[in-house]
């Protein structure tokens, strides 16, 4: 998290100095400044990889962790009873999704 930070700032600093100089001399080609701006480009992406990384690898540790709890089923049936939810597989609910115009449209099938 604090790799994000320092480049998040270093991003932000440069943004800013670019902003303050205003326009540039086209003759005058400053290498170095290219090169830095490919490097926190390509750091960039980087760190937004490997975050999605570690956000695939939490949720399949968090998925994986008990394959055999099934308190999700028991907690919908409560909430189902309550009448908090309603249950998608009554044959009413299947019978009104099936003749939705826009739902059916929106699948290209009329």
């Amino acid at each position: 998290m604090q790799m994000f930070r320092k480049l998040v700032s270093k991003l932000n600093n440069q943004r800013k100095q670019k902003a303050a100089q205003g326009m540039s001399n086209p003759l005058v080609s400053d290498y170095e400044e290219n090169k830095n701006e490919f490097l926190d480009g390509l750091s960039k992406r980087a760190l937004d990889m490997y975050e999605k990384q570690c956000d695939i690898k939490n949720f399949s540790k968090l998925v994986l962790s008990d394959p055999e709890n099934t308190s999700h089923i028991d907690m919908m049936q409560e909430m189902i009873k309550k009448g908090k939810v309603t249950d998608p597989f009554e044959d009413e609910k299947l019978a009104e999704l099936a003749d939705n115009e826009k739902f059916l449209r929106d699948l290209g099938l009329i």
